[in-house]
């Protein structure tokens, strides 16, 4: 186990996560499928740089990053991305429509 390979040496959990539940953020880069994401070829784009929607859940990695689950709207995928992969795009107001879990969508 002494040969995990870290692509950083900060420790995110140990302070508050930079986005929250319904935030709208963008992709900073184009995400492709590292075989993680089920029906989708190896390689293959799931979400393009630029493209925003909304965090829907928080999870971690590696007991050091926080893992954003990130609906988008425009691709239809939801994906995790690190906080170096994603920006805000902008305040939740009460008036969004945020397509959280559990949530029929019309």
């Amino acid at each position: 186990m002494t040969n995990i390979v870290r692509d950083s040496d900060e420790v995110e959990l140990s302070s508050p996560p930079a986005f929250n539940y319904g935030e709208k953020v963008r992709s900073r880069r184009v995400i492709r499928n590292d075989g993680t994401y089920p029906g989708k070829e190896i390689g293959e784009q799931l979400v393009k740089k630029g493209e925003e929607g909304f965090v829907v859940s928080i999870g971690t990695f590696l007991q050091q990053f926080y893992i954003y689950g990130v609906e988008f709207t425009t691709s239809g995928h939801r994906v995790g991305m690190k906080r170096r992969e994603l920006e805000p795009v902008r305040p939740i107001s009460d008036d969004d429509d945020i397509p959280l879990p559990g949530r029929n969508r019309t």
